[in-house]
C-alpha cells in the first residue's frame, strides 16, 4: 500500500513548528553559553580574586596579635603556626588589620566568637571594612583563672580587672561575690600585666593559666568559666586572598535591599545549589538606620561549581558582595 503524500500546508505546517522548536532550543542554548562564561570568566579572574594553593608561603614575615604575652590570642597563634613562630602584638585588633593592609606583618590572629558569648562584633565590622582575607581558624578551649599578687588571697579582693568577653564569660563567679568591683581591659593578659605591676593585694585578673605564670601570679581560683566547654574560634588573616585545595569553609558579607523577602530570596541560591549553610550574622551598618550587612558561612570550596553558581547568583542579588575567605 502506498504512503498517501502529504500536501503542501501540512509541510509547511510541520516546518513552522520545527521553525519554533529550533528558536526555543537556540534560546536555551544561548541562556547556557551565558552561563558559561559566567562561570568561566570567574574561574580566569581566580574567583573574585582568589588563587588556589598547595600551601601558603609567607616568607619571613612576622604573625601579630592583639594584647600582650600570655593573651589567648597568642595561645591560638602558637597552636596555629607552631612555636618557632616570629611574632609581636599590638594594643588593638584595628591596629593589627592595619599592621596586615599595610604589609607590616604577614598574618594576624583575631577572636571571632565565644562558644557562650557570641560574635565578637567589633572584629565582623574590621573584616568588613579592610581588604583582608581569612586563611584559617583555630579554636581555644578558655579556662580562666581568678588570678593574684603573691600572697593575696580571695578575702582581699576588690576589683577584678578582664577583657568583657571574659568578664562575661565568669558572670556567674563574678555574681557571687557582691562586693567585688569588675573592670574591662583591652585583653586578658593585660589585665594580668596590670595587676602584678601594681602590685596591690586588693586586684586580681581573669587569665588563662598560662598567664600567671608569666607575671609572677598566684591563681586563687581556678576554671570560673561559667561553661566547662567555653571556647573561643579565632581567624588567621593574610592580606592575599589565597584559600587551599582542601579548603572546607567559605565566609561571605554582603548587603541586600531593604524590602520584604529580599533575605530569603538571597539564601534561596544555597538551597538551590544544594549548599550548607552553618552560620549567620548581622551587622548594623554604620549611618543607614535599620539597615544591615550580613555575615554567612557556607560549606564548600571556591573550585567547587555549585559553591561559583551560587556566588554568581548572590552576585546579582546582593550589595557589596564580599568573599572574606576560604579556609
Amino acid at each position: 500500500m502506498k504512503e498517501t503524500m502529504r500536501g503542501l500546508p501540512e509541510i509547511r505546517k510541520e516546518m513552522i513548528e520545527i521553525d519554533g522548536q529550533i528558536a526555543q532550543l537556540y534560546q536555551k542554548r544561548m541562556q547556557l553559553t551565558r552561563e558559561e562564561v559566567n562561570i568561566r570568566h570567574l574561574t580566569e579572574k581566580k574567583m573574585f580574586g582568589f588563587t588556589q594553593t598547595e600551601r601558603f608561603e609567607f616568607g619571613n614575615g612576622k604573625i601579630i596579635f592583639q594584647g600582650v604575652d600570655g593573651a589567648y590570642s597568642q595561645q591560638a597563634l602558637l597552636a596555629f603556626f607552631g612555636k618557632d613562630t616570629k611574632s609581636y602584638h599590638v594594643e588593638t585588633w584595628r591596629d593589627a588589620m592595619e599592621a596586615i593592609a599595610g604589609g607590616e606583618a604577614a598574618c594576624a590572629v583575631l577572636p571571632i566568637e565565644n562558644s557562650s558569648t557570641g560574635i565578637v562584633s567589633e572584629n565582623f565590622d574590621l573584616l568588613a571594612e579592610y581588604d583582608n582575607c581569612i586563611i584559617g581558624e583555630q579554636i581555644i578551649r578558655a579556662n580562666h583563672c581568678l588570678m593574684g599578687v603573691p600572697g593575696a588571697k580571695l578575702s582581699d579582693i576588690t576589683d577584678v580587672y578582664s577583657h568583657p568577653q571574659a568578664l562575661m564569660q565568669c558572670s556567674k563567679y563574678l555574681d557571687a561575690h557582691t562586693g567585688w568591683e569588675k573592670h574591662s581591659a583591652e585583653n586578658t593578659a593585660v589585665s594580668a600585666m596590670k595587676v602584678q605591676k601594681e602590685g596591690k593585694r586588693t586586684q586580681a585578673a581573669i587569665a588563662g593559666k598560662i598567664t600567671a605564670e608569666i607575671y609572677g601570679l598566684n591563681i586563687l581560683a581556678e576554671g570560673i568559666q561559667n561553661h566547662s566547654s567555653n571556647s573561643t574560634r579565632f581567624i588567621v588573616v593574610a592580606k592575599q586572598k589565597v584559600f587551599r585545595k582542601d579548603a572546607k569553609k567559605i565566609s561571605v558579607c554582603f548587603e541586600i535591599p531593604h524590602v520584604s523577602g529580599s533575605l530569603y530570596h538571597t539564601l534561596s541560591h544555597l538551597i538551590y545549589n544544594n549548599l550548607n549553610m552553618n552560620k549567620i550574622e548581622s551587622r548594623p551598618i554604620q549611618g543607614r538606620t535599620w539597615e544591615y550587612r550580613f555575615f554567612i558561612d557556607i560549606d564548600g570550596n571556591l573550585a567547587d561549581g555549585a559553591v561559583q553558581n551560587a556566588l554568581q547568583a548572590l552576585w546579582g542579588v546582593t550589595v557589596n558582595l564580599r568573599i572574606l575567605g576560604n579556609y
